[in-house]
């Protein structure tokens, strides 16, 4: 993966967040930058399933870390913000290492401030919307939270049709358990997927985080501004 200093000309950038200050248990997520980029050796030009080449449409590059605080949680918090709206000021889309969850927040923060509400798909066993842990307001649990309480109308773009409940659906979040994708509901969980894409569409940009499973690459945040056309190569 090529390395470069500033996002500027990218159409879309590798960015480490090596954080970690928001967890509760189970620390190392700082790690998870340095981790993932000893992967990159494996990277190939071309993927032969889906005969795609992506770096023969899209300028990406590695832009390096977000020099973080690490004795300051809230330092750190600003830091991130700043370091992603100077990204997205180059309309350049971020691909994040991470990091903990907390650094969520702060993303969202910067891409709500140049776009509007965020539509967003998180995929975890947690859903991140504690109010408070060990009486703090921002750490790993509470940054989706945060999102929908902060400011007038908050940072996320959400269905105005559905009742107020209890619990996620309070906040007009659709929730999907685990378990109704072992029943084979994948494709009805990925319609509304789409559903909900096309809604965020229409108001704000897209923003995917997904877990990893592996402890040491904990969260990877990946923007999805719009859908990207690659290249295809014929099969000679």
């Amino acid at each position: 993966m090529p390395h470069v200093q500033s996002s500027e000309g990218l159409d879309a950038c590798f960015v480490g967040v090596p954080f970690d200050l928001g967890t509760s248990n189970r620390t190392g997520t700082c790690f998870g930058p340095r981790q993932v980029r000893s992967e990159f050796v494996l990277l190939r030009p071309y993927n032969m399933a889906m005969r795609a080449a992506p770096f023969d449409s899209l300028r990406v590059a590695d832009i390096g870390d977000v020099a973080i605080n690490p004795y300051n949680l809230l330092d750190s918090i600003d830091r991130i913000e700043r370091a992603y709206r100077e990204i997205l000021k180059h309309n350049c889309k971020p691909i994040t290492l991470g990091g903990d969850h907390t650094i969520a927040l702060p993303i969202l923060r910067a891409i709500h401030a140049k776009h509007g509400k965020v539509g967003l798909i998180h995929i975890d066993a947690h859903a991140d919307v504690n109010d408070t842990m060990f009486g703090e307001k921002i750490a790993h649990g509470t940054p989706f939270r945060c999102a929908v309480e902060e400011g007038p109308a908050g940072l996320l773009a959400r269905r105005a049709d559905r009742p107020a409940r209890h619990g996620l659906r309070s906040w007009r979040f659709r929730l999907v358990p685990r378990a109704g994708l072992s029943r084979g509901a994948d494709g009805r969980v990925l319609e509304q997927v789409a559903r909900a894409a096309d809604r965020g569409r229409k108001c704000a940009r897209r923003w995917v985080t997904i877990p990893c499973t592996s402890p040491s690459i904990s969260t990877a945040s990946i923007p999805r501004s719009r859908r990207v056309r690659v290249r295809r190569r014929s099969p000679d």
